[in-house]
């Protein structure tokens, strides 16, 4: 079971923002901080979706091959994710749609410091 992602950001405010308006979306919301990380979810138990500065302090940098996939209840959902992703400045990195027939949908973006985010449904 996935405990927590971080997504790492060099703009904390910027991504509170887009994090908070976007999961949301999902029944999200901020729930507690350090004053580095701060921790979006549903349940004070987890999981959770962290958005903070790297510990070392130096920049946040997008990881080749990395991607955080944030699980729908349905197609209508996923896509109404992509839209508000993009309402809120992110870019398109593959529209909603079927990838593999009757078995996952799903959708793509990339945030404002360009973490690969999806939005999916298996099934």
């Amino acid at each position: 079971m996935l405990g927590y992602v971080t997504i790492g950001t060099n703009n904390i405010e910027q991504a509170r923002t887009f994090y908070g308006a976007l999961l949301a979306e999902l029944g999200m919301r901020e729930l507690f901080d350090n004053e580095r990380l701060y921790f979006f979810g549903d349940n004070p138990q987890g999981p959770f979706v962290v958005v903070g500065g790297p510990y070392d302090k130096q920049a946040a940098s997008v990881g080749n091959g990395m991607m955080v996939a944030l699980k729908c209840a349905d197609n209508a959902k996923i896509d109404a994710m992509h839209a508000k992703a993009l309402e809120l400045g992110a870019t398109d990195e593959g529209s909603p749609g079927e990838r593999v027939p009757n078995m996952f949908y799903g959708a793509y973006i990339r945030d404002l410091d360009g973490n690969k985010i999806c939005f999916y449904k298996m099934g």
